[in-house]
């Protein structure tokens, strides 16, 4: 199936590894061109190198998505490279765990006005190429009741505010949904250091899947390059559960 995204111009953030970057690769390998932030340079540089094996533009630059200023200037920076701006993933996470100022400092600055600000940037880019997609990344710890005080009412916001901003963005044909993943396992990501370090916790987190696995960044980008494409034209303030049924236990 052609999505539609061959000619696209994407801005991924947080698009170094784990989800981001399976996005970023999932929009490449349509034709996409593709611009992808992170904080550390060296994993954006790697980021690049694989993005351009798919044969199309690819840009990145290092940008700590909580520095407002930093993240408008990527924002412009990215559609500069790419030529304009089609589709905008936030996929932010400060990976505030904590129910103290910490946690939700972290939270609120990164995983939320991340989101908030990135869309701010990219909405001129996105109006001036007639319209396009935003999705944001969530959790379906903010779907629920969550034992992560702080990460699961930061989530539950980006949703909120995914059914604001499309209601909002409609009249500039721009269209706004949101993927809540389940726990995800990749190399060097929150559950892969789990399963070393808390092995208790990941087997109480893996028996709650109905399918017996963690999911994978694939499975996510996969839904993602759908939800940013033509083919989803008439898909717009939904929030997509993607966890293998986790949250259904």
């Amino acid at each position: 199936m052609d999505l539609g995204l061959r000619g696209k111009r994407v801005v991924v953030t947080g698009g170094s590894r784990g989800i981001g970057l399976a996005i970023a690769e999932a929009c490449a390998a349509e034709g996409a061109a593709v611009s992808v932030c992170a904080r550390g340079a060296d994993g954006v540089a790697a980021a690049v190198d694989r993005l351009k094996r798919h044969g199309g533009v690819a840009h990145g630059q290092a940008c700590d998505v909580g520095d407002a200023a930093a993240l408008a200037g990527y924002v412009d920076a990215a559609a500069a490279a790419l030529g304009g701006l089609d589709v905008l993933v936030n996929n932010p996470s400060g990976f505030g765990s904590t129910d103290d100022e910490d946690g939700w400092k972290k939270g609120v600055d990164v995983d939320l006005m991340g989101v908030v600000r990135a869309t701010w940037a990219a909405r001129p880019h996105l109006e001036k190429a007639g319209g396009g997609a935003v999705l944001n990344i969530s959790s379906i710890s903010g779907v629920g009741p969550s034992s992560n005080i702080a990460y699961g009412a930061v989530k539950a916001a980006v949703i909120q505010l995914t059914q604001s901003h499309a209601m909002t963005l409609a009249k500039h044909r721009i269209r706004v949904n949101c993927i809540a993943p389940g726990s995800i396992e990749f190399p060097g990501g929150v559950w892969a250091r789990r399963k070393a370090e808390a092995r208790d916790v990941y087997d109480r987190t893996l028996a709650s899947v109905p399918f017996g696995r963690m999911g994978l960044p694939e499975e996510i980008a996969r839904v993602a390059a759908f939800l940013v494409s033509d083919a989803a034209s008439w898909v717009t303030g939904q929030t997509v559960s993607v966890d293998g049924g986790q949250n259904l236990k």
